[in-house]
């Protein structure tokens, strides 16, 4: 049986109030993936901030934890997100430790929708070995260093203004499950 894809009654790409929704939560729980289906189901603009991180900076973000450091980059990833959140309708996905900053999570509670994807960490372990480009899993167990993130982080997201879940299963599932969410 074939799933609709319409939005919920309270929202629509003709209403939504323009400010822009944000997606937090852990490396590999989709925020990129799901935030471009969002914005493609709300026809609104998509922004990933960690390529427009790597676009300001001029290097991949591995380079930058490599010369700079962790502080350096977040100082550089609250800049960014700070220029993306500018009031205009719009969806992005930020990197899994921008809403751990406090100034950036202030600005994105104070200016922005916030919505926090959380998965379990078996299933994000599986997620990211896809991937080979993670900072913080470079030459370390993804499933140790994962467990470890949502024990210490998962407290700071439960901060955003709506929680989801994202599943095994067809991200179109967890867009659904965002715009009910944020519909409310």
């Amino acid at each position: 049986m074939m799933q609709s894809h319409t939005l919920p009654a309270a929202i629509t790409p003709e209403t939504w109030t323009g400010r822009p929704i944000v997606l937090v939560g852990l490396m590999g729980v989709g925020k990129s993936t799901v935030g471009r289906r969002l914005a493609a189901r709300l026809k609104l603009p998509f922004a990933d901030a960690d390529h427009e991180i790597e676009a300001a900076a001029g290097m991949p973000i591995t380079e930058i934890f490599a010369t700079y450091g962790e502080a350096y980059f977040r100082d550089g990833e609250r800049r960014v997100i700070a220029r993306l959140i500018d009031g205009t309708p719009k969806v992005i996905a930020t990197g899994g430790g921008a809403f751990i900053n406090d100034d950036t999570r202030a600005l994105i509670l104070a200016d922005a929708v916030s919505v926090w994807l959380r998965a379990h960490p078996d299933i994000l372990v599986e997620r990211v070995r896809r991937r080979d480009n993670r900072p913080l899993l470079q030459g370390r167990d993804a499933g140790a260093v994962l467990r470890e993130l949502a024990r210490v982080r998962d407290p700071v997201y439960a901060l955003a203004q709506h929680h989801v879940t994202s599943r095994k299963g067809p991200h179109d599932l967890t867009v659904s499950s965002i715009l009910e969410a944020i519909g409310r």
